[in-house]
């Protein structure tokens, strides 16, 4: 098994109100191969001032996480399998709702890759065959309830361009 650690850094700015929530959410995200992003509640459910629409919110990182390994156990499935790759590209979008109790979660998930294959691409039965394989060894998407659905694009090969 493995460890895998992000560390999430706050700190109250000079002049916030705290206990009346009037306070930045943006923060620092740090992950252990060096990269720092900036992280905030999504404006849509902290209003401004207090997130900061340039930051990566929870819900996007959520989707991020689901598309990204996605493709990642894609890619290596679809190099098994013979198929040979040039670009990919999610446009992947999460859906907030309510759950039975009220409380809002991420429902849904709609994955949209776009894959580029040089040579020959794989038949549409296999690609469906091949990205549900990839959503079943996912390792985040086996570590969620929410329902997320895989809604690829299909191109024909086109050497030397990217999508």
């Amino acid at each position: 098994m493995s460890t895998h650690v992000a560390i999430v850094d706050w700190k109250l700015e000079a002049g916030a109100d705290f206990p009346r929530g009037r306070y930045s959410r943006a923060h620092t995200l740090s992950f252990d191969g060096g990269v720092t992003a900036l992280g905030s509640a999504s404006p849509s459910v902290v209003p401004l001032p207090w997130s900061d629409p340039a930051g990566v919110d929870p819900e996007e990182m959520f989707v991020a996480a689901l598309a990204s390994c996605h493709m990642l156990t894609f890619l290596d499935l679809a190099r098994r399998a013979g198929f040979f790759i040039s670009a990919y590209r999610d446009r992947a979008e999460g859906t907030m709702t309510r759950n039975e109790h009220g409380a809002h979660w991420v429902s849904h998930v709609a994955l949209r890759p776009d894959i580029v294959f040089e040579g020959d691409a794989p038949d549409e039965a296999k690609l469906a065959a091949l990205h549900e394989a990839a959503h079943h060894a996912c390792f985040i998407a086996n570590s969620v309830r929410t329902d997320v659905r895989v809604e690829p694009a299909v191109q024909e090969s086109r050497l030397g361009t990217t999508i």
